[in-house]
């Protein structure tokens, strides 16, 4: 969980690696102020998103060192490992998974959030409200708003995702 929401924020795996193990040291480290008015997973999603939105914040503000330059420019992808006998469908399953994560690193950080959170990670209204601390209104609304960019964003690959 964790380690999802932390690539899903930020696109790299080797930075959601390091986000997941600040996160979880965070988290223990603070454990004792837990006071249990929120789930315990509501609140680890709460360090996990800041953690990571500040490691955004952090690259956002640092000079890009000249190597970044010789880089490869796709965002590199988790390998998830399918045994279905349909390549096709596997190839598909993969370009989807790139445009959607390409898209989500296009979108503003308060709109990415609350989409990973709700339809990637599958939260409630009200834990979003909660993990990132703002009136359940203005979930609903950067969440129509999240979709709507999305939907503007891979409009040009419509055909991987049936109608769009």
């Amino acid at each position: 969980m964790a380690y999802a929401t932390a690539y899903r924020l930020i696109g790299d795996p080797d930075a959601a690696c390091d986000a997941t193990q600040d996160a979880y040291v965070r988290a223990y480290a603070s454990l004792r102020t837990f006071r249990g008015n929120s789930t315990f997973s509501t609140w680890l999603y709460r360090i996990v998103v800041n953690v990571s939105l500040d490691l955004l914040r952090r690259r956002a503000r640092a000079p890009e060192p000249l190597t970044a330059a010789f880089d490869e420019e796709e965002p590199r992808e988790i390998e998830v490992v399918d045994h279905s006998a349909d390549p096709q469908r596997d190839v598909e399953r993969r370009e989807r998974q790139a445009v959607v994560l390409k898209a989500l690193q296009r979108m503003s950080e308060d709109h990415r959030t609350v989409l990973v959170l709700f339809d990637l990670n599958g939260l409630a209204y009200e834990e979003i409200a909660e993990v990132l601390q703002v009136p359940l209104g203005t979930v609903k609304s950067r969440l129509n708003r999240a979709r709507l960019a999305m939907r503007d964003a891979i409009r040009e690959d419509a055909e991987l995702f049936g109608a769009v």
